[in-house]
C-alpha cells in the first residue's frame, strides 16, 4: 500500500534493521488508520450534528396560518410558536443521537478491522445481544417509537388539556417515552407513550363548551328560542366575552324532552382552554335574565298522592278514589 510504502521509507531513515522496520510497520500502519478514522468520526459527527442545528432551526420558525385564520391573537402565536419549537428540539434531539451512533459504530467496526480483528463472530455475537435487548426493552422500544409518532403528528403539547383514557388533564411534559399529566385533582399520571391507543385533545387550535338549557314545558318554545337569542347576543357583547370567543354563541334548538324540562343546546366556540370558564359565566348569565324575565328553570317534580282509611277498617287502605 501506498501508506505502507511512505511509513518504510521514513523508518528506513531511522534504522538499517529490517526486522525492526517491520515491527515498527506493523504497529504504526494500524495506529495510524485508527487515529484516521476517529478524526474523519469526530469531522462527520460535528458535520452531522449542525446540520441537524440547521434543520430545527428552521422548522422552529413560526407559521401561525391556521391561527390567524382563526383569528388567533399575539398570545396564542407564541404559545404555538414554544409548542412547535418545543417539539422540534425533541425530534431534534433524537435525530442527531441517532446519527452519531451510527457514524460512531461505523467507525469503531472500521478500526477494529483495521488492527485485524475478525469482524464476523463479533457482528454474529452482537445480532444475537441485540436480538436479546430488544426482547427485553420492546416495551420501551414501543414507547419510543409512539412518542416518535405522537411528535411528528403533533397530536398534543406542553399546556394542552387531553384525555388518553383513565387518565385526564393538563400537559406539563412530553418526552419520546413517556407523558406527564396533571388532574383537576393535582394528581400527577406518568403514561407510557406505547400504552396511549387514543388521545382526546380538547384544546387544540380552538375548544367548544356545550351547555344545556332546560325550560319548563308550559313555556312556548318560539318564545323561548328568542328570549335565549337575546340573552346569547347580550352575553356575546360582553368586553369579557369579545376576548375569549372566536365565533357567536350558537343556539341549535331543542335537544331532548326531559323528565321535567324541554332542553335546549348552546354551542360555544373559544379559545384554546377557555371553553369551562366561558360555559360557566353563561349558565350564570342565562340564571340571572331568565330570572329577571320571570321564567322558571325547571327542577324534578312529583305528584304524591296521600290515601286515608275510612274510620273501622283498622288502617286499611280505601280504593283510588272515584
Amino acid at each position: 500500500m501506498e501508506g505502507s510504502g511512505v511509513i518504510e521509507t521514513w523508518l528506513s531513515g531511522l534504522t538499517d534493521s529490517d526486522l525492526l522496520r517491520a515491527a515498527a510497520t506493523s504497529v504504526l500502519e494500524p495506529l495510524l488508520t485508527v487515529v484516521g478514522v476517529v478524526l474523519l468520526a469526530l469531522v462527520a459527527s460535528r458535520l452531522a450534528r449542525r446540520a441537524v442545528r440547521r434543520v430545527v432551526a428552521r422548522a422552529k420558525e413560526p407559521s401561525g396560518g391556521r391561527l390567524l385564520e382563526l383569528g388567533a391573537d399575539t398570545e396564542q402565536l407564541r404559545a404555538s410558536s414554544v409548542r412547535r419549537a418545543q417539539r422540534t428540539e425533541a425530534l431534534g434531539t433524537l435525530a442527531d443521537s441517532t446519527v452519531r451512533a451510527v457514524i460512531w459504530a461505523f467507525a469503531l467496526l472500521t478500526a477494529l478491522g483495521s488492527v485485524g480483528i475478525d469482524l464476523g463472530p463479533l457482528v454474529a455475537g452482537a445480532g444475537i445481544v441485540g436480538v436479546a435487548v430488544g426482547f427485553g426493552a420492546q416495551n420501551l422500544v414501543r414507547d419510543l417509537l409512539a412518542g416518535v409518532s405522537m411528535l411528528l403528528e403533533d397530536q398534543y403539547g406542553v399546556g394542552d388539556v387531553i384525555d388518553v383514557g383513565e387518565a385526564t388533564g393538563v400537559v406539563e411534559a412530553v418526552g419520546l417515552r413517556t407523558t406527564r399529566l396533571r388532574d383537576l385533582r393535582g394528581t400527577v399520571w406518568h403514561v407510557p407513550n406505547g400504552v396511549i391507543t387514543r388521545v382526546g385533545n380538547m384544546t387544540q387550535e380552538w375548544s367548544r363548551a356545550v351547555v344545556d338549557v332546560g325550560l319548563a314545558y308550559d313555556l312556548d318554545v318560539d318564545e323561548a328560542e328568542r328570549l335565549l337569542t337575546g340573552i346569547l347576543e347580550r352575553f356575546a357583547a360582553e368586553p369579557e366575552q369579545r376576548d375569549v370567543l372566536i365565533e357567536a354563541p350558537e343556539l341549535l334548538g331543542v335537544e331532548a324532552l326531559a323528565d321535567s324540562s324541554v332542553n335546549l343546546r348552546v354551542l360555544l366556540t373559544t379559545r384554546p382552554g377557555e371553553q369551562w370558564a366561558a360555559a360557566r359565566r353563561l349558565r350564570r348569565a342565562l340564571k340571572r335574565e331568565l330570572d329577571a324575565a320571570g321564567v322558571e328553570i325547571p327542577f324534578p317534580q312529583r305528584t304524591v298522592w296521600h290515601r286515608t282509611a275510612p274510620e273501622g277498617t283498622d288502617g286499611q287502605a280505601a280504593g283510588p278514589p272515584g
